[in-house]
């Protein structure tokens, strides 16, 4: 279980603005964000155990993230979802992603999921459990957690809604600092919803604030190693910026190239 909310093409400067919490269990290790090698190069953290990872951003401003889904029965699922997301944050934009996550979800059998894949041109939700739903982002706030896209039954996507939409988060720095009270939400009691999970062996792991620019320079990462209401965020911008600038330079080449 992970909670994932996206500010969608509402900030002409940051089209995509991001915070999410990790959801895993205490005793599964992680790394935090570094450039991974490759092409294009991606930042992200990575699951020890598996390989893959919970979300990122590559060079070209794709940004994917992925939540558990939660399902009737087991799907036994062969392939970790987190190698999946791995996998997408290779592809050159949003719409390539989409056509290779669902090649790969009809092809592998994958514990269920759900997918945020957005670069500045198109975002979208894959609903994925026996069948695969495509739900195309809108511009506005979009929440992802076990169920689907803005579902109106989860009360943790309600609880977010509400509280990140108390005012106009017309600006990354206002996004991004409302996001940073409002995920850190500590638990107030048993049965209540909130936007840190705290159980015996299985809680919030990490959190992540992101803001994708026009510019490289505007770019914005901030990971907190642990329970936001605990740990504190630590910069990752300088990492961002550095991966957004080399996708910037090569397009650039490659647009001379090609005149």
């Amino acid at each position: 279980m992970c909670l994932l909310a996206v500010q969608y093409q509402l900030v002409p400067e940051s089209p995509i603005l991001v915070a999410a919490n990790r959801e895993e269990y205490f005793d599964r290790p992680s790394l935090t964000p570094s450039i991974q090698s490759g092409k294009p190069r991606v930042l992200c953290g990575v699951d020890q155990k598996a390989g893959g990872t919970w979300l990122g951003v590559n060079q070209n401003g794709l940004f994917v993230g992925i939540c558990n889904r939660a399902t009737a029965m087991p799907l036994f699922g062969q392939r970790s979802r987190g190698s999946l997301a791995m996998d997408l944050l290779r592809c050159t934009s949003s719409a390539r992603a989409l056509d290779k996550a669902l090649a790969e979800l009809g092809e592998t059998q994958y514990e269920g999921c759900n997918l945020i894949i957005a670069d500045a041109k198109a975002g979208y939700a894959i609903h994925s459990d026996q069948h695969q739903q495509v739900v195309e982002m809108e511009p506005g706030l979009n929440i992802i957690g076990a169920h689907n896209l803005n579902d109106p039954d989860d009360e943790r996507v309600r609880m977010a809604r509400r509280l990140l939409t108390l005012q106009t988060l017309d600006s990354p720095v206002k996004f991004l600092a409302v996001a940073s009270r409002v995920f850190a939400r500590a638990p107030v009691g048993p049965g209540r919803p909130s936007m840190v999970i705290r159980n015996q062996d299985y809680g919030t792991v990490s959190s992540s604030l992101i803001a994708l620019g026009v510019k490289p320079r505007d770019a914005i990462y901030q990971f907190s190693n642990g329970a936001p209401d605990q740990t504190k965020y630590e910069d990752c911008s300088p990492m961002l910026r550095d991966i957004l600038s080399r996708g910037l330079r090569e397009a650039r080449t490659k647009a001379k190239v090609g005149a």
